[in-house]
């Protein structure tokens, strides 16, 4: 039924807000709670992604600086850092990667680099990225002399798409050095093939050096 008067739609509202507004404002006092969290939450990955990117560049300028005991101690530091406070981020994983490198080639010590490609491995993203890390991480194995775990680690991997060349020639590495010379050969000739028409010269090396001529 219509309200005739003004002071009946007055009533109305009063009983209503009396009987619906508690609900009303604890529907939107959770909406702004949503709202505002959410933006706080923003804010804080925000900071956060700024700080890593920070230690990052920090990492960077410490491996292009002169070697000695201080710089090791850095990049030892702030990988580390990147790592315990940083773990979801990018840059911890890019960060670690730079660390690998700096253990396996400048430092000349293939297990710790074994460790640290591992770390990375475990919380990269699937795609490319992972993939090369893969392949790192399986040269680093090898060099630490776990031809087994080097071999195991290349072959987890299905399809290495455009890193064929690198995976293939890996293995023919490895099976070489373990003396299985029928599959040195093979994985020396899928590599080959994965390379295109651009020569590898140290692959060719290699296979030259094992009598496999151009038309094998």
């Amino acid at each position: 039924m219509e309200l005739r008067t003004e002071e009946e739609q007055v009533a109305a509202i009063k009983d209503w807000w009396k009987k619906n507004g508690g609900a009303l404002l604890i529907g939107i006092g959770a909406a702004l709670a949503i709202v505002f969290g959410w933006q706080a939450w923003q804010n804080h990955q925000a900071e956060e992604l700024s700080l890593a990117a920070s230690k990052y560049q920090q990492l960077l300028t410490a491996v292009n600086q002169p070697e000695n005991e201080e710089q090791e101690k850095t990049i030892g530091f702030v990988a580390n850092q990147l790592q315990d406070e940083h773990e979801d981020s990018p840059y911890a994983v890019y960060g670690t990667l730079i660390l690998a490198s700096h253990q396996f080639s400048e430092k000349g010590d293939p297990q710790a680099a074994v460790d640290s490609y591992k770390w990375a491995l475990a919380r990269a993203p699937e795609g490319a990225l992972k993939t090369v890390i893969n392949q790192r991480l399986a040269q680093a194995q090898f060099a630490a002399e776990e031809s087994d775990a080097a071999l195991e680690t290349l072959r987890s991997v299905e399809d290495p798409g455009e890193f064929k060349a690198l995976y293939s020639e890996l293995e023919g590495d490895i099976l070489r050095a373990q003396g299985d010379m029928e599959g040195a050969r093979e994985a020396y000739l899928a590599a080959r093939e994965a390379s295109g028409p651009a020569p590898n010269p140290i692959l060719e090396l290699k296979m030259a050096d094992m009598a496999i001529g151009e038309d094998a």
